[in-house]
């Protein structure tokens, strides 16, 4: 695993600004977005083939100081004949970093506005992919940190147009060059075309051995011509937009409030039926959950998956200004020696930014807290705590024209129809009927015959509830044998227990006392004349996978799964969806799988890599045990 190195920010000896990392400052010298323009959108025929189309999608080998895209967006923009979406994929090894975007962009004022909007959106650097969601969720952009020759295996997309920027210089006869080029074969959309500013033959033989006609333009002002291309395979489109876009989502928790958020943002009509009389009444009642990813030093699949989902939740909660959370910090101390020196050694070996992950010492640990403790740890600083109640209120109420939510409905069954799904009452009669049916209850949702078979269990899990007097103060999240909050309207928060198939809803003393002599553990004598018997708390049941990543995608069928079944083979069940197996990480993954989510409905790029897509994909459990996808590393 390399560690991901920031762009570095050159000048021409005019003063205009390019990527040391991209070779030759072509696009500086040459006009900067007018370059843009004329060999990239011209040469791909923009704006006339994305007009009076639902989605264009642009795949852009090169992102450099975003140039490229800034001037599709403002062309977008300008267009009244646009797309409905404009999505665009750009795969970059060397990102800017904020700072030096705003130093560039300041180069080109005509770009002012979307400079300024996507600088706001800029994610941190570190590794993979990060959506930035824009212009009302109009625009997309994907951003793909990473090698292009890797990368392009990893993302699954089907792209209109390609912009062909900082690729390996190919004048030269280039080894990677035919892989490269097969790569942009499997992602391109039936009549795609291409643009790049090199015309060499290495390059256009290794395109047109991958299906892309291509032919020389002439350069624009007198400069070197460049080349455009057409995709001439007939294969059929795999990504199609929906027909019809209508769906039921059974459960108002984090999983179902989040999924019709998304799913309204994307133009659907949503209807959540709730058997409660509101939303968040089950798992996602706790008053407060923790956020905060979890870091390996091989940055395993479950690291890169809560690194991501940790991002989208941030991103979101930005744009939601109902929620209650708390960007206090979140310190995760060592469970003993050993366990510290892994954590310090992730840090160094992952190189995240600062703002992202930092090790802290023993020392610096107590400083932070003002309290004694007996390791260090990782130190979040924009990670916190979340009330998840306020997060599904927010999300159902921010498409009041597209969501419909239904409390006090309680689905029985389902029922396949020649149209979709209904949800149907105990009574038989029909709740609701719609072509695509997505499943969002939580630990119930094997109650229903056709998710019957899922290993999903649940898990029995006893937060304890402290008056905020009980104890010092805490500035910020603890985390070790457990985890404990700063006062949340009076009340700190620790816990949580975890007993699998005991269905007990009372509150127990027991696990009380479990939670207190976790606490005191991570920080010692912090709550030791806390009476157990005094506390109040809630107890909610978790839905459990059993390699505690989430279950999310179209629902296989069971049935028609051979013995030698390969996931991407299996037969699914159309229009029926699901987002389970949250577990105890709601926060941490119902905003990045409600996106997956969405993006498969629509055929749009995703926005994970392609191993972590199946990771998560319900139909990973009926494959041979050799072939399943498990994540590696301590889930702690």
């Amino acid at each position: 695993m390399d560690k991901l190195q920031p762009a570095r920010l050159a000048f021409t000896p005019d003063g205009i600004p390019f990527s040391a990392d991209c070779g030759a400052p072509r696009d500086a010298a040459h006009g900067g977005p007018a370059l843009a323009r004329h060999v990239f959108m011209d040469g791909n025929d923009l704006p006339r083939r994305w007009q009076n189309r639902d989605r264009f999608v642009v795949l852009e080998t090169g992102f450099g100081l975003g140039l490229n895209f800034l001037s599709t967006w403002q062309a977008w923009r300008d267009d009244p004949l646009r797309c409905r979406h404009l999505h665009v994929v750009a795969i970059e090894k060397h990102p800017f970093t904020a700072a030096d975007l705003a130093t560039a962009h300041a180069a080109w004022p005509e770009l002012a506005a979307p400079a300024g909007a996507l600088r706001e959106r800029w994610p941190p650097l570190t590794p993979g992919i990060h959506r930035l969601h824009l212009d009302a969720g109009q625009v997309t952009l994907t951003l793909v940190f990473g090698d292009v020759a890797t990368q392009l295996r990893a993302i699954d997309a089907a792209a209109d147009a390609f912009y062909l920027d900082c690729l390996p210089p190919a004048r030269e006869p280039e080894p990677g060059m035919p892989a490269l080029c097969q790569a942009l074969a499997r992602l391109a959309a039936p009549g795609a075309t291409l643009a790049c500013g090199d015309t060499s033959d290495p390059l256009r033989a290794a395109l047109s051995a991958a299906e892309f006609d291509t032919e020389a333009r002439p350069g624009s002002a007198g400069q070197e011509p460049t080349l455009s291309g057409r995709f001439r395979s007939r294969r059929p489109n795999r990504h199609a937009p929906p027909a019809e876009r209508h769906a039921i989502v059974v459960g108002a928790g984090i999983a179902g409030s989040t999924a019709a958020h998304a799913l309204a943002s994307a133009g659907w009509q949503v209807t959540v039926l709730e058997q409660a009389d509101g939303p968040a009444t089950g798992a996602s009642a706790n008053l407060a959950g923790v956020l905060r990813p979890l870091p390996s030093a091989d940055d395993n699949r479950l690291s890169r998956l809560t690194r991501a989902g940790y991002l989208a939740t941030r991103s979101l909660l930005g744009q939601l200004p109902a929620v209650r959370w708390d960007a206090c910090g979140v310190l995760h101390l060592g469970r003993e020696p050993i366990h510290e020196a892994q954590q310090r050694r992730a840090v160094e070996q992952l190189g995240w930014p600062p703002e992202v992950l930092q090790f802290i010492d023993r020392d610096a640990a107590s400083r932070r807290l003002g309290w004694p403790v007996d390791t260090g740890g990782w130190w979040f600083p924009n990670g916190g705590w979340v009330r998840p109640s306020s997060l599904c209120q927010a999300a159902l109420a921010a498409f009041p024209e597209r969501i419909a939510a239904r409390y006090g409905s309680a689905v029985d069954r389902l029922n396949r129809t020649a149209d979709g799904w209904q949800a149907l009452a105990a009574d038989g009669t029909a709740i609701a009927e719609a072509p695509v049916l997505i499943m969002a209850s939580g630990h119930a949702a094997p109650r229903f015959a056709q998710f019957a078979w899922l290993p999903q269990r649940a898990a029995r899990g006893q937060v304890s509830h402290l008056p905020a007097g009980a104890t010092p103060d805490l500035p910020h999240v603890v985390c070790k044998l457990g985890y404990a909050t700063p006062a949340i309207d009076g009340l700190r928060l620790i816990g949580a227990t975890l007993q699998s198939g005991d269905p007990d809803t009372a509150l127990r003393d027991i696990d009380h006392q479990e939670n207190l002599a976790r606490l005191n553990l991570s920080l010692p004598g912090f709550a030791q004349d806390v009476d157990p018997s005094a506390l109040s708390g809630r107890v909610g049941f978790r839905p459990m996978s059993p390699d505690r990543l989430p279950i999310v995608g179209q629902l296989p069928d069971p049935a028609a799964a051979g013995a030698n079944a390969r996931l991407h083979s299996l037969p699914r069940q159309p229009g029926l969806w699901c987002v389970q197996g949250y577990g105890a990480r709601g926060i941490v993954w119902s905003v990045l799988m409600a996106d997956l989510l969405v993006s498969r409905l629509e055929g749009e790029p995703l926005p994970l890599e392609n191993d972590l897509v199946d990771a998560v994909d319900p139909g990973r459990f009926l494959l041979a045990p050799r072939r399943r996808t498990t994540p590696s590393g301590n889930d702690s």
